[in-house]
């Protein structure tokens, strides 16, 4: 139902993750029964769980080690990897500065250029450590990089900006990425976002993509919605993204996978993304809270290093334990942020969901007071939901 802002201004009423909740039916099953794969063209993961292309969140050891706990790592292709030799002295520093040299910093580590040979190095790497090489480029990397990361061997590409679209206008002399080219021509799956509409990912599977990316703004440590005044919430972004999917696999018998992509913090968060529509997930902040993660307990945005308008921030989410612990466990919090596959089959289990398919199914109720109703102890004493 539309709301009135004021005359000539309508507007519909948007839901976060937070403002709703799953509703059990009348079936259970046992949790260890619940299928969760996630297939993103020719890649099948057991865990839907994509880490997202920050240099905080994904190196190459990462990535390594997220294939062979059944998730995925996309390594940012136009950040610190592919700028320096060796990265580590530069992460180093960008752990080490405070919050007013911070941003200055960032605009100062990556004005380096990105250099086509540490792409293929990056690449190899992660092959030869036995990872899935996927990788992340902006539209304007895609054009620049693209025949480079094909022919290094990629398994799968994303390509990712704020806002993506298939109609973008470019000034005079500049040609734009066109997309359905770039879908055909590169020999692996092709991701596209972000988007947040059911027009826009109508378009974008229409010119190729083999999984769209859903989310502006939601993430931990991105200032977009504050800085631009662009989103839509993580909730209802999802839902309209999965029903133009829907609707296209009707149309076309091609089934594009959505992944939610920013405003996940926990298990819950997960459950709720899949039952809204999504096929799979990916997270930042999370994955940068363990041990093996590059960002040394820090964690900071995409357009964090913009020369003219950054949209992002450096977060402190310090360590909680191993990569393994996170997604797998055991869990040795009572938060949900250890464990997240085990969250997400639990709820299956609850809900009485056998596959994602039939999570995408699961009623779904507004429920405003989810997280605080009945937690006035664990808010008071600054444990487990009340942290």
């Amino acid at each position: 139902m539309d709301i009135v802002i004021g005359r000539g201004k309508r507007a519909r009423r948007a839901y976060g993750f937070d403002e709703i909740a799953l509703a059990p039916g009348g079936r259970t099953i046992d949790p260890s029964l619940a299928d969760t794969t996630l297939t993103i063209g020719n890649i099948t993961r057991e865990v839907p769980i994509i880490a997202s292309a920050m240099d905080g969140v994904v190196d190459v050891g990462m990535a390594a080690r997220l294939s062979e706990l059944g998730a995925m790592g996309v390594l940012n292709l136009e950040g610190i990897q592919t700028r320096y030799d060796d990265p580590n002295p530069i992460l180093d520093r960008i752990a080490s500065v405070g919050k007013e040299e911070f941003v200055p910093l960032m605009q100062e580590l990556y004005s380096e250029p990105v250099r086509e040979e540490l792409i293929t190095k990056r690449i190899k790497e992660i092959r030869d450590a036995g990872g899935i090489a996927a990788v992340s480029l902006t539209p304007a990397g895609a054009s620049k990089f693209g025949k480079t990361v094909a022919d290094a061997g990629a398994d799968l590409v994303v390509i990712q900006a704020t806002v993506v679209s298939t109609e973008h206008v470019s000034p005079e002399g500049i040609i734009p990425l066109d997309l359905d080219k770039f879908c055909e021509e590169m020999p692996m799956p092709v991701a596209l976002g972000n988007c947040v509409t059911y027009d826009v990912t109508m378009k974008l599977m229409k010119a190729g993509a083999a999984a769209i990316m859903v989310g502006i703004g939601p993430g931990a440590a991105c200032t977009s919605r504050g800085v631009l005044g662009v989103g839509v919430p993580q909730a209802t972004a999802v839902a309209d993204c999965a029903a133009a999917r829907d609707d296209y696999f009707k149309e076309t018998g091609k089934y594009v996978a959505i992944i939610a992509d920013g405003g996940i913090v926990t298990g819950g968060d997960i459950c709720k993304c899949i039952a809204c529509g999504a096929d799979g997930v990916m997270i930042g902040s999370p994955i940068a809270r363990a041990a093996e993660a590059p960002g040394r307990g820090f964690h900071w945005g995409m357009a964090t290093p913009s020369p003219v308008l950054p949209r992002g921030t450096r977060i402190n989410v310090g360590s909680i334990g191993t990569i393994e612990q996170i997604l797998r466990g055991p869990a040795k919090l009572d938060d949900g942020t250890h464990n997240l596959l085990g969250a997400l089959k639990t709820s299956m289990g609850t809900l009485g969901a056998k596959d994602i398919k039939e999570m995408q199914q699961v009623e779904v109720t507004i429920a405003p007071s989810l997280l605080t109703e009945g937690k006035v102890y664990q808010k008071a004493q600054q444990l487990g939901m009340g942290k």
